[in-house]
């Protein structure tokens, strides 16, 4: 919608079949099949296979050459990602999304393809893709992304069609291990609902992504209480299936990053004897341009020692991911043959409420209790220096991130989930 760019997406037919093997491979004869050979005649595999332990990276090296034959340019911060001017194409195993200023430039793309021996069919523009519907709101001058047939089968997989919707997807009180507690007795799969889940909440829900982290935790030995968690975030579901994120572009490549960090949230939920029960939680989204691009809810991997050292931490792991987007649309943009004006919007601010990591990230004096941050978490003070990003102090109550780190009640998570989803 910012650029105006043609989209359509292609699916590779019998992907991994279209790759040569580089290494002799041996099969049996298929059962029922007869030869006027030797009983015992084995064939020799001259294309890869289904099943093979190699035949996606011998697809992804066949595609890749042909790609880099058309002229095309890999992405030095996303090898799924191929660039030239006037065209831009991610790959997803054997599905591409490709933009374009004009239909032309697609369809001689494809051309090329076909040219060079790859079977594949054009499916129309880049509405649907993985199961995400992409749903322009003209008058709205809005899109709004869903994914209510995978809703719908979660719902149905957990039998919970006729059940008592919720307001909010996890408890304000968070969810511990539950040593003591009965195992679960529930029929579906407790994995196999956590995975669908798990794709859910980092496509189009990052209202979710908090309570689905929670019980992921739980995959391998679920408990009764971990099953009721994971009805709760289907009961807010039922309530809000036809749901998702709805974006309105900017028309700036500005990119904006919430973080923030709940200290020690599993205090008293896990068992003490647990280093999960002191382990604080992160939380961040990054937006491009006004739209939901990246967001993560997870346990640090380490203890922090005060509230000031799990905030510094989450917006130090953020700059991580923040930094890697902007360099690479530093590197994309200009190449792609957008206009100047458009590239000239690139530029990185993130959000923070906690006081002291907002003054150490931007004053960047180091005192005997911080200085041991230094090697681990301060990395990031050069882009501050240098403009690269722009620290800002965010009042609590627009914190974008605040969702991702705790439950909260219905009024506070309604806020939040506004700000970022637009509903």
């Amino acid at each position: 919608m910012m650029t105006g760019w043609e989209t359509c997406s292609i699916d590779f037919s019998n992907a991994f079949v279209q790759a040569k093997l580089k290494e002799p491979i041996w099969i049996h004869l298929p059962r029922g099949f007869r030869t006027a050979g030797p009983a015992k005649t084995c064939l020799r595999l001259i294309r890869s296979q289904y099943g093979i332990s190699e035949a996606p990276r011998l697809w992804y090296e066949h595609l890749l050459k042909a790609l880099l034959d058309i002229g095309l340019k890999q992405c030095q911060h996303d090898q799924c990602l191929f660039y030239k001017t006037n065209l831009l194409i991610v790959l997803y195993v054997d599905d591409a999304g490709i933009a374009a200023p004009e239909a032309k430039y697609i369809d001689e793309f494809i051309s090329s393809l076909e040219t060079k021996g790859f079977t594949l069919t054009k499916e129309g523009t880049f509405s649907e893709f993985l199961g995400i519907k992409f749903t322009e709101n003209k008058d709205a001058g809005t899109i709004t992304l869903t994914q209510k047939g995978l809703i719908k089968k979660i719902i149905s997989a957990t039998n919970m069609e006729n059940c008592n919707p919720n307001w909010t997807p996890a408890a304000t009180t968070a969810l511990g291990m539950d040593p003591d507690g009965e195992l679960m007795t529930e029929e579906w799969s407790y994995p196999s609902i956590v995975g669908m889940l798990l794709y859910l909440s980092t496509n189009t829900r990052p209202d979710i992504a908090f309570a689905v982290s929670q019980v992921a935790r739980f995959s391998y030995s679920p408990k009764q209480s971990h099953a009721s968690a994971v009805k709760q975030i289907v009961r807010y579901l039922s309530r809000t299936w036809d749901k998702g994120t709805i974006v309105k572009p900017t028309n700036t490549l500005q990119l904006d990053c919430y973080v923030d960090a709940d200290f020690a949230g599993l205090y008293k939920c896990d068992p003490d004897a647990s280093p999960t029960s002191a382990k604080s939680r992160l939380g961040f989204i990054i937006s491009l341009g006004g739209v939901p691009l990246v967001w993560r809810s997870q346990l640090q991997s380490e203890m922090s020692l005060s509230t000031l050292e799990s905030e510094y931490s989450s917006l130090s792991q953020a700059m991580h991911t923040l930094l890697l987007i902007r360099s690479l649309l530093m590197e994309v943009v200009p190449a792609i043959g957008l206009q100047k004006a458009l590239v000239a919007t690139i530029h990185a601010r993130v959000f923070e409420d906690n006081n002291g990591a907002y003054l150490l990230a931007t004053n960047q004096r180091i005192t005997r209790r911080t200085k041991y941050y230094l090697v681990k978490w301060h990395f990031f003070w050069n882009a501050v220096r240098n403009g690269e990003v722009t620290v800002l102090k965010v009042d609590t109550l627009r914190q974008g991130a605040d969702y991702l780190t705790k439950g909260l009640a219905r009024e506070a998570f309604e806020r939040i989930r506004k700000i970022n989803q637009g509903w």
